[in-house]
């Protein structure tokens, strides 16, 4: 689309979205943006002449030679339609210039830093925690436009004065940056539950991977049960709540657990995960015969049978939330499916054939980039720790505490078992190593709090700030792996507080060292929680004693509801480590 421009004008931006998923019929979507222009010279005289290309989604714009040197481009934009992108741009750019823009959003982001505010630690350290905060705002994104939204769940318009949040990647941010939403913003993270909602009232499935256009189909599983049953249990419920629950129980009895075929009518592969609990693998050399199933990301066997039963968990934990008994029953127990493919020789989650039987493969290979047949961007010591769900089950499987402890003791120090060059090939997002343990990758970032489920918790104070003290500077090497939107930066600003939610869904958060001597979290309700660590540093990092609110706790976890009331969260650090601190504690119940 070319249109000249004597006055201001609106033009479209158009792009084609193209589905061409294997083994479905392909689909094509287009994305419409309006726009409304106004090019003017210094003096705010209209800029006649000027020529507006648009095409594919992009816009540029051609002058004469007879144009000043110096012109200002203003634009409003809308995915409404032109009228609507020109009232967008009279109620935000009419009276606003380039420096008041910049003032305003300013303004805009310090309310978000100011959110927390921390003393003690170095400048570098600061950096690291302020632009990690920053980050976890990336996601989501309100998209309505003063009181009406599109929604390209069903191609309409609909009226609301509630926000409208599209743009989430699930499998990376319903780890940490969402229940970070639930302490900072919970007004935000009701409106963004109450959208997942609106998305599956008007699409028919519930959304993983929503963009503005709609669901993209991404990643495996369907995480987005753990955004509600999170977010329930810390008192989030407006929005409705049995139509949520709609959703995600259609996911995961009606969809296909395909990798990044989500929303999709179940196959017999399907079948054959609901009578015998796990997802089947092929035979090394075995050719796929489902044609749906993706060349390049594969089956990811063993990464989506323990994806799965999370998120059977969540479904049954939020059906005992509601109520509905027989549901929970049925629900809770897909949630120990995990355990079929337990490895007891090799201690490992390992794959099983359509026969029951288990497949020889290598784990610390498999997973990589054309490895995808039994795990997904990690490898099978990644894997062996993604029980979240039911840590004491876990526990069990690896023979008890002392022996878990030592297990995850081993991660940390196994070696990569091939040659540097062919891990980060066939390793693929497996980046920020030491031992087997993976950084730059989100089904990791549990895994150091588990000491405190093991009974040392003093390990967990040594690894977290060993990890923040090494992959996360201020600097370009900043960041081991993939930011996913805010999802890894959420660890960051969770751990540099001394907190953690290892399983999003139980209504607690994990105790670690934190790296400041005092966090203030100034939160929506008007109160204060504040971690006091008089004395942090690089080598004052070990926990003596913890006190809430003056009453001393020998427990390395902290409620939700704690942290809500305001408060004062008190840890006596020293050099050396208290190792029976938190030893004896137990799982908080709910």
């Amino acid at each position: 689309m070319t249109v000249a421009s004597n006055e201001n004008r609106s033009f479209e931006l158009v792009e084609t979205i193209k589905y061409t998923t294997k083994g479905t019929d392909p689909v094509t979507r287009e994305m419409h943006s309006y726009v409304y222009a106004r090019i003017t010279d210094a003096n705010n005289n209209i800029v006649k002449n000027a020529t507006i290309h648009s095409t594919n989604g992009k816009f540029s714009i051609s002058f004469p030679k007879q144009t000043p040197s110096e012109v200002h481009v203003k634009y409003g934009v809308s995915y409404i339609s032109h009228e609507q992108a020109k009232i967008n741009f009279e109620k935000e750019l009419t009276a606003n210039g380039f420096d008041e823009l910049v003032a305003s959003g300013k303004k805009a982001w310090e309310m978000v830093i100011n959110q927390i505010e921390v003393e003690g630690g170095t400048e570098a350290q600061k950096r690291t925690f302020y632009t990690s905060l920053y980050r976890t705002y990336e996601r989501m994104v309100d998209i309505n436009e003063y009181g009406k939204y599109y929604s390209g769940y069903n191609g309409k318009v609909h009226e609301s004065n509630r926000p409208f949040y599209v743009d989430d990647w699930v499998w990376d941010t319903y780890r940490a940056q969402h229940p970070l939403r639930t302490i900072l913003t919970p007004k935000m993270q009701n409106n963004i539950l109450n959208s997942y909602t609106l998305m599956y009232e008007q699409s028919g499935w519930m959304p993983t991977f929503p963009q503005v256009h709609g669901n993209h189909m991404c990643m495996n599983s369907y995480h987005s049960g753990a955004l509600f049953i999170d977010g329930y249990r810390k008192g989030l419920k407006d929005y409705h709540v049995q139509k949520a629950y709609e959703g995600i129980k259609k996911n995961m009895t009606k969809a296909t657990f395909i990798p990044w075929r989500q929303g999709i009518p179940k196959l017999e592969i399907d079948d054959f995960y609901h009578e015998h609990g796990y997802f089947r693998a092929l035979q090394p050399g075995e050719k796929e015969t489902i044609a749906m199933m993706d060349d390049f990301e594969k089956r990811q066997a063993v990464a989506v049978t323990l994806g799965i039963s999370y998120d059977y968990w969540a479904l049954g934990e939020l059906s005992k939330e509601l109520g509905k008994k027989e549901d929970y029953e049925r629900f809770s127990e897909k949630g120990k499916n995990y355990k079929k493919l337990w490895h007891e020789k090799n201690r490992l989650f390992m794959p099983k054939d359509d026969k029951g039987n288990w497949i020889d493969i290598d784990p610390k290979s498999a997973g990589g980039r054309g490895y995808r047949d039994y795990f997904d961007e990690n490898n099978g010591w990644t894997y062996a720790w993604d029980v979240q769900q039911d840590i004491n089950g876990l526990i069990g499987l690896l023979g008890g505490k002392k022996a878990a402890e030592d297990r995850l003791d081993q991660m940390f120090r196994e070696p990569l078992g091939m040659k540097k060059n062919e891990f980060y090939i066939n390793g693929s997002n497996s980046t920020g190593m030491v031992g087997q343990f993976s950084m730059g990758n989100e089904p990791s970032f549990h895994i150091p709090y588990l000491y405190n489920y093991f009974g040392a918790p003093w390990k967990t104070q040594k690894r977290t700030r060993f990890l923040l003290d090494v992959w996360f500077k201020d600097n370009i090497f900043g960041i081991p792996g993939d930011e996913d939107g805010g999802g890894m930066t959420a660890f960051v600003v969770f751990s540099s507080m001394g907190l953690y939610p290892t399983t999003p869904g139980l209504p607690f958060y994990d105790i670690t060292s934190p790296v400041f001597e005092k966090v203030t979290i100034n939160l929506e309700n008007g109160k204060k929680f504040t971690v006091d660590a008089k004395g942090a540093s690089r080598t004052k990092k070990y926990i003596q004693k913890a006190f809430i609110n003056g009453k001393e706790s020998s427990s390395p976890f902290i409620t939700h509801q704690q942290i809500m009331e305001g408060g004062t969260l008190k840890l006596i650090l020293d050099e050396l480590p208290n190792k029976d601190w938190g030893k004896y504690a137990e799982i908080p119940k709910f």
